[in-house]
């Protein structure tokens, strides 16, 4: 994958990444007005780089290609939520679970069924319709939601991993 394929492939998942940022922050606010505490700790993103394509791709046992990184990869962009408390991560999972032009590929719950290393989160990947000048392209997020004491672990944890 030359650079520009892979700045040309990336864009439509920039802005998926922007219109799920938005949703969330909208529903932020709808589940802020209906108890009066704002769910929503923060929000991060990324966009995987186009070395980190062709490392998965190549784990995967695929070509560094543009079709192949659409075809089989789920996580090219991906959003983190930090939410406070557990109820606040299952709120915004039903909330989002009611937005009609979300398709839900994939769904799982580390918070019920942690990791054997002790990782919680709620993990899914959803399409979003990105819509160009030639209609909507559905583009794929994967989206974590978990709570500060989660992330504050999970953090850690990865650090330790690599460091030692």
């Amino acid at each position: 994958m030359t650079n520009e394929q892979y700045y040309d492939c990336i864009q439509p998942y920039q802005n998926a990444c922007q219109i799920m940022r938005a949703k969330l922050e909208v529903l932020n606010g709808s589940l802020y007005q209906k108890s009066s505490v704002s769910p929503i700790h923060n929000i991060q993103e990324r966009i995987k780089s186009k070395r980190s394509i062709e490392k998965k791709l190549e784990k995967l046992g695929y070509s560094d290609s543009v079709q192949n990184a659409k075809d089989h990869l789920r996580d090219i962009a991906g959003i983190r939520v930090i939410c406070y408390f557990i109820d606040d991560i299952y709120n915004l999972v039903n909330a989002l679970k009611r937005q009609s032009e979300l398709i839900f590929i994939r769904e799982k719950d580390y918070i019920q069924n942690p990791k054997p290393n002790g990782y919680k989160s709620y993990h899914m990947v959803v399409t979003v319709p990105v819509y160009l000048t030639d209609g909507p392209v559905e583009t794929k997020v994967e989206i974590q939601i978990r709570s500060v004491a989660m992330d504050f672990w999970a953090s850690l944890e990865h650090k330790i991993a690599y460091k030692f």
